[in-house]
């Protein structure tokens, strides 16, 4: 199947799944405006953005990349753009190459120190999609691979990272690994049968609510210790009791053998919680 230089643009935000930027993006200006207790500058929201959207392409694009062989034999992936053959792998190494240098020219705007820790971001992205051959614990590891999107936003802008740095990536990573086992449930059968892991595979559907819910329980918890380390506001608070009671209207939509929101659970309710958490940021910096 031949693809057009017009539908390029059009098969690649398909490929990254554009849109799904909504997950960590929020959380990244998150660690800029609770690191610096007041709106960073014009360059600072510029060049973050564009570090984020640079490393957040590469990590969609080296996924699909990689995992092409085993997208094409799950029926629920094999019509993604590389499987389908609507783009060749040639044209997804360029993109991984065009986004990479994208993220490099970002972060050489931002703190010298960030120039130096950027292989580790892109060393989570590689690692990621093998993950799935050997280990279930491959939530936890993308989870800490978007957790480093606040922690890289607040060292960026400051070249610092303390340890209320850290407990906000963890609550990221916590939030991230929790929603992904839900995904897993997706898959569970077809993973079963072609021997990947993942956490349904290996403590089955109810193992997937039980550690869903204590992995969100334990991003309210550090939410809450990294306010207590910070100077924070009302606003910081009534947002943290936003994200714990979206995070139980999100466990309420899907429990064992009731699945039909799943999607809903998934995609809609978590982009939901980042954008308003940030807000309430927002609002807690600014008023």
């Amino acid at each position: 199947m031949t693809t057009t230089a017009a539908s390029l643009p059009r098969r690649f935000a398909s490929l990254v799944k554009l849109e799904h930027t909504v997950f960590a993006l929020p959380f990244a200006y998150v660690g800029m405006l609770l690191a610096l207790c007041e709106s960073p500058a014009a360059a600072d929201w510029l060049w973050v953005t564009v570090a984020m959207v640079g490393a957040r392409t590469l990590a969609m694009a080296l996924n699909r990349l990689i995992d092409a062989e085993v997208d094409a034999r799950n029926p629920r992936t094999a019509t993604r753009e590389l499987p389908a053959g609507t783009l060749s792998r040639g044209q997804v190494l360029a993109l991984c190459a065009g986004a990479l240098t994208v993220f490099l020219a970002a972060v050489f705007q931002l703190d010298p120190l960030v120039r130096w820790l950027w292989p580790i971001p892109v060393a989570f992205f590689v690692g990621y999609p093998y993950l799935k051959r050997v280990t279930w614990l491959c939530h936890l590891w993308l989870g800490c691979a978007l957790g480093l999107a606040p922690i890289g936003a607040w060292v960026a802008v400051t070249g610092e990272l303390p340890w209320q740095a850290w407990a906000l990536g963890g609550a990221v990573a916590l939030w991230v690994a929790g929603f992904d086992l839900f995904y897993s449930l997706f898959d569970l059968e077809h993973d079963r049968e072609h021997g990947l892991h993942s956490w349904a595979t290996r403590f089955g559907e109810r193992g997937v609510f039980v550690g869903a819910r204590l992995l969100h329980l334990g991003t309210i918890a550090l939410l809450v210790v990294t306010g207590l380390g910070l100077d924070v506001g009302l606003a910081y608070w009534l947002g943290v009791g936003a994200v714990a009671a979206l995070l139980g209207y999100e466990h309420s939509l899907v429990g064992p053998g009731d699945l039909r929101r799943l999607d809903a659970a998934f995609f809609t309710v978590n982009g939901v919680i980042s954008i308003l958490f940030l807000c309430f940021v927002l609002a807690d910096v600014l008023l």
